[in-house]
C-alpha cells in the first residue's frame, strides 16, 4: 500500500490559511462568546458552542472568501451550530426527574421512607385537601399566584418576577404577606402539626 502525499505547493497553502484564521478569526471569539451566552443562557454551553464553531470554522476555512463578511460568516456557523444541538436535544429520549413523576410515584417512594418526610408534608397529608385549597383561594389574587408559583410550582423569585411583571422584591413581599395569611388561616389545624 503505498501513502499518498500532498503536493509540495499545498503546504504553504495550508500554512498561509492557518496563519490568516489565527489573525482573522481568534480575535472574534470573544463577541462569538457573548452570542453564544445569549443563545443558550448557560455559560457552559456557550464555551462548547464557541469551540464546535470555531472547529468548524477552521475545517472549512477554505470555503471562506477573503474581502466578505467574515463576522456574519462565523454567526452563522455558531447559530447552524445552535440549531442542531437543540433539534439533537429534542430527539433525545427524556430522563424523568423528580419534579416529572407522577404524584403516586412520589407517594409510594416517601412511604417506604417515612424517616425522612419533612413534618410540612406529615402536616398536609393530614390536612384535608379541601381546607387547604379553601384558604388558598381565599387569598388576594396577588399574593394567591405568587404562593402557587413558588410553593406549588417550584418557580424562582426572578421567574416569578418575569411572569408576573412585577419587581423581585414585590414577589418576596407577596410571598411572605400570602404565607403569613396562609397559616393564619390553617391556624386551627395546629393541633394536627403537634401529633
Amino acid at each position: 500500500m503505498t501513502a499518498i502525499t500532498m503536493p509540495a505547493r499545498a503546504e504553504p497553502a495550508r500554512a498561509q490559511q492557518a496563519e490568516r484564521y489565527e489573525r482573522d478569526v481568534l480575535p472574534l471569539a470573544s463577541p462569538l462568546y457573548s452570542s453564544a451566552v445569549r443563545m443558550t443562557r448557560n455559560s457552559a454551553d456557550a464555551e462548547d458552542l464557541v469551540q464546535e464553531t470555531l472547529t468548524k470554522a477552521y475545517v472549512n476555512f477554505h470555503q471562506f472568501k477573503e474581502g466578505t463578511n467574515l463576522k456574519a460568516w462565523l454567526h452563522r456557523i455558531l447559530t447552524n451550530n445552535f440549531i442542531n444541538t437543540y433539534r439533537k436535544k429534542q430527539r433525545e429520549p427524556q430522563r424523568a426527574g423528580s419534579e416529572e413523576l407522577e404524584a403516586w410515584q412520589l407517594t409510594q417512594t416517601e412511604s417506604k421512607c417515612v424517616g425522612l418526610r419533612s413534618a410540612e408534608t406529615e402536616a398536609l397529608d393530614r390536612m384535608p385537601d379541601s381546607d387547604v385549597l379553601t384558604a388558598l383561594r381565599s387569598l388576594p389574587k396577588d399574593f394567591r399566584q405568587a404562593v402557587v408559583l413558588a410553593d406549588i410550582e417550584g418557580y424562582a423569585y426572578k421567574e416569578i418576577a418575569s411572569m408576573m411583571g412585577t419587581p423581585i422584591g414585590t414577589v418576596m413581599s407577596r410571598l411572605h404577606r400570602g404565607r403569613k395569611q396562609l397559616r393564619e388561616l390553617l391556624a386551627h389545624y395546629q393541633h394536627v402539626l403537634a401529633a
